[in-house]
């Protein structure tokens, strides 16, 4: 019996790179069943709405999804398509792994770590903003609970003991951020206390910041806040060559989503170059998650191969190659 998914398409370059990783996907046999859904702009042309309630229902479904880029308006309604996702799935665990692969266009070679980012809480969850009728003044609060502080230390810690990683950098703003963060790092202590199989630190974030840019190599996994590890994930992506090749899964209790990070870069949509790889590696860790440890194996092999003989490869890899030859290009490793 197949495995079924929701799959998403989503806007700008995603039809593109969602067609090319199904198609890479389908070589490598993986046994799953796609149930297309809209999301975004592509959604509200053809039904009025951002978010229609028949994808939530689908992902409620198959608690498992996969999706591309989607592109939220400009104006009221949502505030971000992928928090309302996230919030509405209480997908709490952000996970997202930045690996150095030769022949891209990174400065370094030797970068393999994890970003565990709280996603539910914190600055992002907005609670109480408002700005004053004149404009003079903005505020929102900033709330963390020792709930959500202890379930994402405790799934890093749980990361890091599945995968053999060796230490777990926690990253706060104590020093300032008394209470939120504060809180933040004295649960993680509490909890590091039950992993004795695994060392851990914390580090202030802008030292974090620091460190990541001279020695990467000294990370292993990080689990931060929310805004941090918005922030902190994506300089890691920087070590290893871009977004291109950033993949994220947002994980709860009863769904998870696997998404490609970057925007739907509207500017090269249709033009065929766009670089599918972060959804394909956001489809490796889907394969991990469904316990398919194998092809996951296989599919990141075949991405890094191709990576590093520059087969087919997509402008921003350097080569001179479309979407859909770079997707070949792959599918034939993953046979």
């Amino acid at each position: 019996m197949k495995q079924q998914i929701t799959v998403i398409r989503g806007d700008g370059i995603g039809p593109e790179i969602m067609d090319a990783s199904l198609k890479v996907l389908d070589a490598l046999d993986a046994g799953l069943a796609y149930d297309f859904q809209l999301a975004g702009l592509a959604a509200q042309d053809e039904t009025g709405d951002l978010l229609p309630a028949a994808t939530l229902q689908s992902i409620e479904t198959n608690g498992i999804a996969l999706k591309a880029p989607l592109t939220t308006p400009v104006g009221g309604g949502f505030k971000s398509l992928n928090v309302a996702l996230r919030s509405h799935f209480d997908l709490y665990a952000n996970v997202r792994p930045a690996i150095s692969f030769k022949g891209s266009l990174s400065r370094y070679e030797n970068v393999d770590l994890i970003t565990v980012r709280e996603n539910t809480e914190g600055a992002y969850l907005g609670e109480g903003a408002f700005t004053t009728p004149d404009g003079s003044r903005a505020e929102s609060k900033m709330i963390a609970t020792r709930t959500g502080c202890e379930r994402i230390v405790r799934f890093a810690f749980e990361l890091a003991r599945r995968n053999g990683r060796k230490r777990v950098t926690v990253v706060h703003k104590a020093n300032i951020l008394k209470d939120v963060t504060g809180m933040f790092l004295s649960v993680a202590r509490d909890v590091a206390s039950e992993y004795v199989d695994v060392d851990c630190d914390d580090m202030i974030v802008d030292n974090a910041c620091m460190q990541l840019v001279m020695r990467p190599e000294r990370f292993d996994v990080i689990v931060t806040t929310n805004l941090f590890g918005d922030i902190i994930s994506d300089l890691c992506a920087g070590l290893v060559g871009g977004l291109g090749l950033a993949p994220g899964a947002n994980i709860g209790e009863k769904a998870a989503m696997f998404e490609a990070v970057h925007g739907s870069a509207p500017d090269i949509a249709g033009r065929g170059i766009a670089n599918p790889c972060a959804l394909l590696l956001a489809a490796a860790q889907m394969l991990e998650y469904l316990e398919m440890h194998d092809k996951a194996r296989r599919l990141r092999k075949a991405i890094g191969d191709a990576i590093s003989s520059a087969d087919r490869t997509t402008p921003d890899l350097g080569g001179n190659g479309t979407t859909d030859r770079f997707a070949d290009a792959i599918s034939e490793r993953v046979r």
